[in-house]
């Protein structure tokens, strides 16, 4: 597995063995909160727009995440060369972050915090989609064979649809799209910056 992909999982597990252990807590000043959240002001800090995506909210949560990040994240590092996909992976991670805000702010949702590490996976998802099109995958759930390109963009809409109609509540569906987001607009940069 090459490293940056295997270090992130190492780092996720780490962490969530420190909340489990009571040493960090999910819903704490790690997490994102939203601008304007706490009783007597925000909670919102800067570093939560990266340290977020290390916490998670529950072991399924985290299995999920990390078994994706094995799945597409070995491919695409390769593909990318470690640093660039390091930077690729939070830009997707931020751009989570501030498309979760901007839209939760904008519809005036509930402050709550938000943990997990699916803005970047979701991020390198794109990626594989792109670079990758025509691989078949088997779904978990439904047991289909489905290729990637398909797979990507029923995420993507699935996520929109979700979202818009408030469907899966406590789940960030606009964080999902902003992390694809972000990595689109990393490929991008990748191509005008190889051309």
């Amino acid at each position: 597995m090459p490293p940056v992909t295997l270090n992130l999982i190492i780092a996720n597990v780490a962490v969530f063995m420190l909340e489990t252990a009571g040493m960090i807590s999910p819903d704490g000043q790690l997490a994102l909160w939203p601008p304007a959240s706490g009783p007597v002001g925000s909670n919102f800090e800067l570093w939560q727009l990266v340290t977020y995506s290390f916490l998670h909210g529950n072991a399924a949560h985290i299995f999920f995440n990390m078994f994706a990040l094995y799945m597409f994240g070995a491919d695409v590092e390769r593909l990318f060369g470690s640093r660039f996909f390091a930077g690729f992976y939070f830009v997707s991670v931020f751009a989570a972050a501030i498309c979760h805000l901007v839209v939760t702010t904008w519809m005036g949702a509930a402050p709550f915090p938000t943990v997990g590490a699916s803005g970047g996976i979701y991020g390198v998802l794109l990626a594989y989609g792109i670079y990758f099109p025509n691989r078949q995958l088997m779904l978990l759930f439904p047991p289909i064979p489905m290729r990637a390109r398909t797979m990507v963009i029923a995420y993507a809409v699935l996520e929109l649809v979700l979202g818009v109609t408030g469907t899966a509540a406590g789940v960030a569906h606009f964080a999902h799209l902003g992390g694809m987001l972000g990595g689109y607009l990393m490929i991008q940069y990748r191509r005008g910056f190889r051309r």
